[in-house]
């Protein structure tokens, strides 16, 4: 019988591509979920019956323990950008990524990948990005030989940065940008999850930045996404005292509505993690120790950011029909 991954998260942005290269690696797939009616998606990358969502709450010992039944072994994906409910910081990013290595451990499995973040410091200001550290730490208390691997933000079809700031730019003349030259280096998504991949596989453990081949400014990034949906807007700076200032009032107004609204800009704390720049450490160990050469966003932001584009999907016919009038 082949060898079976559960893959926490495994519906989520990172995750739903870990699970199709695994897939295709011929092993079973158990994507362990909250909502596994929402998660049906994943089973058409395998063969009938290869991928399974099921129900799994991370905060709780006997759902993940449950999950983790004859896995071979296993990917933690799950991450959260705002907290919600009971779906905090520290009781999802820290205490169940513990929670999973330490189930993980009790059930003798000995392949583990943990999805943290660079930027990941258990002294950082950010609630995000200490609890990112304290899930590590966890991780690594039970499962020392765990390939934890650390991506600036991600780019793909499903990512919520280009699309968000994409859809934003056709509605007003302005694209607004908290701290326009913090500099980031964008990975695509899938050279993540082949990233991972390897780390299931057992051909790589120890923690890894994974970055893009080029770094860019917040401003040009926004640059490169108005280019591709072939938009004119003005780049809006907004200075971090200002910022923290509209996140502190949105916050507020999500709390005092019990979150029926919802904080349309930044949290304080996402405020707090732009203000430092997201990209591969140069002594850290990144895509060419594990032999993959890292996707320019380039050559993947037009395949799905082209919906954004004032004439959509007909942009490029347009654009011969005026060439050929010249």
């Amino acid at each position: 019988m082949s060898k079976l991954v559960t893959i926490y998260g495994g519906s989520g942005f990172v995750g739903r591509y870990i699970v199709r290269r695994m897939a295709k690696e011929g092993w079973r797939v158990r994507v362990a979920v909250r909502r596994p009616n929402e998660a049906m998606f994943v089973k058409p990358y395998g063969t009938v019956g290869q991928v399974e969502p099921v129900l799994c709450n991370i905060r709780d010992d006997a759902s993940v323990a449950a999950a983790l039944h004859g896995a071979d072994a296993v990917v933690n994906c799950v991450g959260i950008l705002t907290q919600n409910g009971k779906n905090k910081f520290d009781a999802v990013q820290a205490e169940g990524a513990g929670r999973v290595a330490r189930e993980a451990a009790a059930a003798g499995i000995d392949k583990m990948v943990q999805i943290s973040a660079i930027g990941a410091d258990a002294e950082a200001e950010s609630d995000y990005a200490r609890t990112k550290a304290l899930g590590e730490e966890n991780v690594l208390a039970h499962m020392p030989n765990v390939m934890i691997l650390r991506p600036s933000i991600m780019f793909g079809a499903e990512d919520k940065f280009f699309n968000r700031f994409a859809s934003m730019a056709r509605i007003g003349p302005i694209v607004p940008a908290i701290g326009a030259e913090t500099k980031f280096q964008p990975a695509y998504v899938d050279d993540v999850a082949a990233a991972a991949v390897k780390g299931v596989l057992g051909e790589a453990h120890g923690i890894y930045e994974v970055g893009g081949p080029n770094v860019h400014t917040f401003r040009e990034l926004l640059q490169t996404m108005l280019c591709v949906i072939q938009r004119r807007k003005l780049i809006l700076n907004v200075p971090f005292p200002i910022a923290r200032v509209m996140a502190w009032a949105f916050d507020l107004l999500e709390t005092i509505t019990l979150g029926l609204v919802k904080n349309p800009a930044a949290t304080r704390d996402q405020v707090k993690n732009l203000c430092l720049d997201n990209v591969v450490a140069d002594d850290a160990k990144g895509f060419a120790e594990l032999g993959i050469t890292p996707t320019a966003m380039e050559a993947v932001l037009p395949d799905y950011l082209w919906r954004f584009r004032p004439s959509g999907q007909y942009a490029a016919i347009k654009g011969s029909a005026k060439n050929l009038r010249a």
